[in-house]
């Protein structure tokens, strides 16, 4: 018998011998006992670190929702940064534990309560975001926060998919470079606003006025001046 070291490693190796079996055998077909006995450990200690059989499927998520928020409880000198490091984190580690997300993918969407608990599960990243960046930016408008928070989510999460489904293997890198246009597009806080009517200036002038004179006149409508 393995001994339970109450670490991240210990639940792992259960959460792979799960997915295995349930990839093997199917969801509903594998037992509790099955899992137990493939990981070594006894039914008591099972239930020890699981509560059903459904939460080892999603037991690394619950790692690093616990790594993501201690690092989001650390100093950051800039909580917009801090929300796509932190995103950038849990993609890292599930980019080690690729196996493990992939023999996930296919028991999830192989089972429909599971696919509502991922649901459930994702937000939870969300809120996290959300609530981190609602402490940090007090004075930020609420809505740019749960846009920016459920921006850098969706990003996350399309990359991580692909990953998974193995489609040109995305790597950190890639994040990265789409989480940087994700923050470009919050300025001081406030979501890019998209181009209107109001951005346009027409210029009119009567014949003959002097080059200097149209570059003075445009330059001060275009600094707002009247």
């Amino acid at each position: 018998m393995v001994m339970p070291d109450d670490s991240d490693s210990f639940r792992l190796r259960v959460v792979s011998e799960a997915l295995r079996l349930f990839a093997e055998k199917g969801y509903e077909a594998t037992t509790v006992d099955e899992i137990a006995e493939a990981a070594g450990i006894s039914r008591r200690t099972f239930f020890r670190q699981f509560r059903a059989k459904e939460d080892v499927v999603f037991a690394d998520h619950e790692i690093l929702l616990a790594q993501a928020a201690e690092f989001l409880s650390a100093e950051h000198d800039d909580p917009w940064d801090a929300v796509c490091d932190a995103a950038m984190l849990v993609f890292e580690r599930f980019s080690h534990w690729r196996d493990v997300a992939r023999r996930r993918y296919a028991v999830v969407h192989a089972v429909p309560a599971l696919r509502d608990r991922e649901i459930v599960t994702v937000f939870r990243y969300e809120r996290l975001f959300v609530e981190y960046l609602r402490d940090r930016l007090p004075g930020v408008s609420d809505l740019a926060l749960v846009q920016f928070a459920a921006l850098v989510t969706a990003t996350h999460n399309y990359v991580l998919r692909r990953m998974v489904r193995d489609e040109s293997a995305p790597t950190s890198q890639d994040l990265r470079e789409v989480l940087s246009e994700v923050r470009a597009t919050f300025r001081d806080g406030v979501p890019a606003r998209p181009r209107t009517e109001d951005d346009v200036v027409v210029a009119v002038f009567a014949r003959g006025t002097a080059p200097r004179r149209v570059a003075e006149l445009i330059e001060r409508r275009l600094n707002g001046d009247h």
